[in-house]
Order: C-alpha cells, then sequence, then structure tokens
C-alpha cells in the first residue's frame, strides 16, 4: 500500500475524535492512475451518520456564541496550515484523484483561499435597523447562523469543493457534517486534522467517509437537528435530495451539473481564445462542473480555431500526476472512462470527425486521450451531456443571435465563455446567456471573493463571496418601540 504524504486518519472524524465504523465495515481508496489501493477507510453507517449530527448539535450552541473574530481566526489559522503542508496536501490530492501535480497545486491554493476570504467575512454579518414608515417603531433585523448544516461534497476538487462550504458555514456559527465522496475521502480527513490543529472546538467540524451515501445522507437529512444542506454534485442526485430535503423544510444550497457553452465570435483574438479554451477544457482534465462543455465558433473561423485546439490538445501529455511531465491525468475511474468513451464513439457514429484523440489511452489506469471532434450535428447526444472528461466538440454558427440560442439551448445554466474584441457584444451576449456566471475573454473564472452558482437546472443558491455567507445565515426580524 502507498505511503501516504501526511499523517492522515482513517477513521471518520467524529466529535474530535477519529472514530471506526459502528459495524467495523470499512473500503479501498484507488489510485486511479495505476488502479493501486492507496489506503483502507471506515466505510461508515447510518449509526455513524446520526453520531455525526449529535456531535455537530452538542457543539452548536457554543460555536454559535463563539465571537466573530474568533471564529474568524480558527479559519486563518487553517489557511495558514494548509498553505505550510500544500506540497503534501497536493501530492495526497494527486493520489487519490489522480489529476496532474499542477492542477493539485493551483487546487490547494484555491481551496486556502476559501478559508481566508471567510476568515475575513465571520466579522460582517451586518443586520440592520430602519424605522418603519409610519415612523411608530423601529424594524431590527439579526441575521443568525442556520445550525448543524450538512455539506455533500463530489470528488472532482476534493479540498476546495470541502472549504468552500465549511469556510462560510463556520464564518456564519454553524457546527458542519461533512461527507467526502467515498472515491476521494483522504483530503477531507487531512483538512480534518488541520482544523483540529487551528483550533476548531470538537464537533464544529465532523467528516463522515462512507460509501453508503443512500442511506446515510437520507438519514441526516431526516434527522430534525440538520437544518442546512449544501451539495455539490450530479442534477440527478441533486433532485433526489431536494425531494428528501422538503420532508424537514431545510434550506438548501445545490451546484448541480452544467453544460457549459465556449462563445468565440470571429473578431475574438485567436491566440487567447485558444488559450482560454485550453484553461476553460482542460483544467482538472475536463472532470469539472464548469468545464467547457461545447465550443460554439463562428463559421468563418471554425477550421481554424479546430485545427489549433486540436494541435494543443494532441500536444498535452497524459501520466499519473506524481510525474512534473505529466499534463493530463487519469479519469477519476473505469465508469467514467467508459462514458467518454461510448459519447464519443456515438458521437463519431453520427458523423463527427475526429481531430485529435477519441479513444481511452493504452496505458494503466483510466487514462481518456484528449480529444477535439468536428462537424458534429446539433441534435448530437454529446452537446447535450455534461462529458466530465478531456473532449471538446466544436460547432460553427452563423451570427450572434444563433450563438445565444444554442448556448441557451440546455436545461442547465451553470457557466459559459464569450471571446470577442467587442466589448459591447460581449456584455449584452453575457446578459443574454442563461447562467450563473459567465468569463468574458478569460477561461478561469473561479475565485473565492466571487458568487459562485447556477440557474435552472444547474442549482440554488451562491457558493463564495458575501453571497457565500448568507446561505448560512438567516434572517430575524425583530420590532421594536422607543
Amino acid at each position: 500500500m502507498t505511503a501516504l504524504p501526511l499523517d492522515v486518519g482513517t477513521d471518520s472524524f467524529i466529535g474530535g475524535a477519529w472514530r471506526p465504523a459502528t459495524d467495523g465495515a470499512t473500503f479501498e481508496v484507488v489510485d486511479p492512475a495505476t488502479t493501486d489501493v492507496i489506503a483502507t477507510v471506515a466505510d461508515g453507517s447510518v449509526e455513524d451518520g446520526l453520531a455525526a449530527v449529535a456531535a455537530a448539535d452538542a457543539a452548536a450552541a457554543a460555536w454559535a456564541a463563539t465571537a466573530p473574530r474568533e471564529r474568524g481566526e480558527v479559519l486563518r489559522r487553517t489557511f495558514a496550515l494548509m498553505q505550510d503542508h500544500r506540497d503534501e496536501l497536493a501530492d495526497l490530492i494527486v493520489l487519490e484523484n489522480g489529476k496532474s501535480r499542477a492542477d493539485a497545486l493551483g487546487e490547494v491554493d484555491y481551496a486556502a483561499e476559501f478559508f481566508r476570504w471567510f476568515s475575513e467575512e465571520a466579522v460582517r454579518t451586518h443586520g440592520g435597523i430602519v424605522t418603519a414608515p409610519d415612523g411608530t417603531r423601529r424594524i431590527l433585523s439579526l441575521l443568525q447562523p442556520v445550525g448543524v448544516s450538512l455539506l455533500v461534497t463530489p470528488w472532482n476538487f476534493p479540498a476546495a469543493m470541502a472549504t468552500r462550504k465549511i469556510g462560510p458555514a463556520l464564518a456564519a456559527g454553524c457546527t458542519v457534517v461533512l461527507k467526502p465522496a467515498a472515491e476521494t475521502p483522504l483530503t477531507a480527513l487531512a483538512l480534518a486534522g488541520l482544523m483540529t490543529e487551528a483550533g476548531a472546538p470538537a464537533g464544529v467540524v465532523n467528516v463522515l467517509v462512507t460509501t453508503r451515501s443512500a442511506e446515510t445522507v437520507d438519514a441526516m437529512i431526516h434527522d430534525p437537528r440538520v437544518r442546512k444542506l449544501s451539495f455539490t454534485g450530479s442534477t440527478r442526485v441533486g433532485q433526489l435530495l431536494l425531494r428528501a430535503a422538503a420532508d424537514q423544510v431545510l434550506t438548501c444550497s445545490m451546484e448541480l451539473g452544467g453544460n457549459g457553452p465556449f462563445v468565440v465570435f470571429a473578431d475574438a483574438d485567436l491566440d487567447e481564445a485558444i488559450d482560454g479554451a485550453m484553461v476553460a477544457k482542460m483544467r482538472n482534465g475536463g472532470e469539472s462542473c464548469i468545464a467547457a462543455n461545447r465550443f460554439l465558433v463562428e463559421r468563418r473561423i471554425a477550421d481554424e480555431f479546430s485545427t489549433r485546439l486540436a494541435r494543443r490538445m494532441a500536444a498535452l501529455r497524459l501520466g499519473p500526476g506524481q510525474d512534473p511531465a505529466a499534463d493530463v491525468g487519469p479519469l477519476i475511474n473505469r465508469a467514467a472512462q467508459q462514458d467518454v468513451a461510448r459519447l464519443v464513439d456515438a458521437s463519431v457514429a453520427a458523423g463527427a470527425r475526429v481531430l485529435t484523440g477519441g479513444r481511452p489511452a493504452d496505458r494503466p489506469g483510466w487514462f481518456f486521450q484528449p480529444t477535439v471532434l468536428a462537424d458534429l450535428d446539433p441534435s448530437d447526444e454529446l452537446l447535450a451531456t455534461e462529458i466530465f472528461g478531456p473532449v471538446a466538440p466544436v460547432v460553427a454558427f452563423d451570427d450572434e443571435a444563433e450563438a445565444v440560442t444554442r448556448a441557451n439551448d440546455t436545461p442547465f445554466g451553470l457557466a459559459a465563455y464569450v471571446y470577442t474584441a467587442d466589448l459591447g457584444r460581449a456584455l449584452r451576449v453575457a446578459e443574454a446567456l442563461d447562467v450563473g456566471m459567465v468569463g468574458v475573454n478569460r477561461g478561469l473564472i473561479s475565485d473565492p471573493a466571487a458568487p459562485f452558482g447556477g440557474v435552472k437546472q444547474s442549482g440554488l443558491g451562491r457558493e463564495g463571496g458575501h453571497d457565500g455567507l448568507l446561505e448560512f445565515l438567516e434572517t430575524k426580524y425583530v420590532a421594536v418601540d422607543w
């Protein structure tokens, strides 16, 4: 078994202690680049999940009463510890997630910034006071922590998706139960250790690791001590969780699937557009909810764009993240590799042209060659599906109206990208796109200081920025006469 780069607990972290599964169950964590087992961890049960809720509930009143500055200092110290252990955390992410080391280092920096940002936001839970219109009384509004919060995170950004939720929850005065993805539990457990070292009291941060997600999450959702659900993952699972959360009328934040259009107009700087495309498509090997999923390119430059993008994609080097020369790591598991292959095969069978890639790589692990497809039929399944892999389909359009119509022809609305030299057009198209976030002449839009989230079936609420703090606060109105 591979030696881990950090001293990481392999049991759930509940009430400030490492806790094996009540029934003794365990599961293996696998390196997707080699399929080797890297750790065996506790496989938490429903009983363990409810114990985590109980621990969070027991700590809730004291944490809510803790001075905002003190709560912020815990987050600030954790930020510093993440920076101190930057290399080890990146190595851990590479091992369990498979992404390139450059991507992993970028994720650690991004993840740590959520703790720094929300350490500063902790002191900004402002309420307000106004005079009633008739002048007879005052209207006082208070912002108070929503309560015990259940955080369910995916495997693609095992550090950042956790800190993006833990940071605002703790800043607001909430205690949390984090349920990370079974594919990548080690990073979450490492964060629990660092937060404890930074001074988080027992029970404030609990981490439940389990493969029995459906039953454990359902039991926690239906526990009346839980008052908030924050989920990042697929739209299908998000819909199921929203139905379950309705039983307890939980406050919900949902960051769900995407189908991001990358729109390139003929007047764009093509060098910048290609650079932006590589970032928007290939960050984390394409396994990102805000990845560019469809490349909509004005017809008179579509062939040149496709050719140049294919040249850049073909030059990427596949390999395990531990190899500093590797640009692209494996997909998360065999099922993901097979899903991407099926989509590409179906598209090619329907007439799409492969400019580069197009099949799994001939090597150990779950690698897929960076792929560019052209000449797709607008009704192609690939264009309607979140690919979650290193595949870039290019479709031509003739004018601005067609570009907007095609971009919006999806039930999803998370992120979009627009490249043009015309500022008026850029803003006009950005306003017309049915998405929560738009990158104008840039392929990287993630920022802890910005509100992150989507519309339509891409989710509810926002993470990051001041909006992210508000997701864990409720408003109380007090009528006052004096």
